[in-house]
């Protein structure tokens, strides 16, 4: 297989383990491929103040995409932002509120936020037990949002929002807010997308990773074609399509997977993205 010029690396599921971190090898592993003269970014959901807090101290990149595609940073420059209309923001407050589902709601800088009245239905969202279905990771990000990462306050002011991250551990509860948001689509643009079957992110509408990506290609004068993505989950599709190779994560859907030029041999439990990156430019 020819050498990519650039890898972008989802994290959730992907980069981080289910305790949310990257491991040492696998930041050293991305130090000595970045030695080599391959450019290596992350692409993920998560907002900008949520992506180094999970690696160790020294973890290097050439870059970084966040919130789905809603803002990119090359070499530590802001390459571009795009920010939510605030009557959007306004009006999906409500209908959040009215019916009762849990969000978190992201500036382009600082702590995610949410008004300090609907705490009470958010609390019933976080209950113990977890379901079986939820992720152990996702799980344990809400009881952290609940605790501290969630910026509380009396009322979310007009602002440069990124994303809003919606939650449900009941399944038909998410999907049936997924209906509502639909039908607000029919009058103010926006963009989906689920990482999981429990959540939905809303982001500025024709934005996701993969057009992120081609901002930065275009900016560092590379290909489509001459670059790998790795990912897991749906939010990584736009992305899998675009690229030259996809490499899905062992522990992807199976429909994730049949769209992948790859899979791991190892799970992100298991150190997968180490191990593919290792024995794939490495070992040579």
């Amino acid at each position: 297989m020819p050498t990519p010029k650039a890898i972008f690396l989802d994290m959730d599921g992907t980069l981080l383990n289910h305790d949310n971190q990257v491991t040492e090898r696998t930041k050293d592993v991305i130090k000595q491929i970045r030695a080599k003269g391959i450019k290596v970014f992350v692409a993920t959901g998560r907002g900008n103040e949520e992506i180094y807090p999970t690696a160790p101290d020294d973890f290097e990149i050439d870059g970084f995409i966040s919130s789905n595609g809603m803002s990119g940073y090359l070499s530590g420059r802001k390459l571009f932002e795009y920010t939510l209309p605030v009557k959007l923001v306004k009006e999906v407050i409500i209908k959040a509120r009215t019916h009762q589902v849990y969000y978190e709601l992201f500036p382009t800088q600082g702590a995610c936020l949410a008004e300090r009245q609907d705490y009470p239905y958010f609390s019933k969202e976080t209950y113990e037990p977890k379901p079986e279905s939820v992720g152990i990771n996702e799980w344990t990000e809400r009881l952290e949002s609940m605790e501290q990462a969630i910026e509380w306050v009396d009322k979310i002011e007009e602002g440069q929002y990124s994303k809003f991250y919606f939650f449900s551990k009941e399944q038909a509860h998410i999907q049936s807010w997924g209906a509502v948001l639909a039908s607000l689509q029919e009058t103010l643009p926006f963009s989906t997308s689920s990482s999981t079957p429990h959540n939905i992110e809303l982001m500025v509408a024709g934005k996701n990773k993969a057009t992120a990506i081609e901002e930065f290609l275009a900016e560092l004068a590379i290909d489509a074609a001459d670059i790998l993505v790795m990912g897991d989950s749906f939010n990584d599709v736009q992305m899998f399509a675009l690229a030259g190779e996809a490499v899905a994560m062992k522990n992807a859907p199976k429909e994730i997977k049949d769209l992948a030029t790859d899979v791991t041999t190892h799970t992100c439990d298991e150190e997968g993205v180490y191990h593919y990156l290792y024995s794939r430019f490495l070992t040579k």
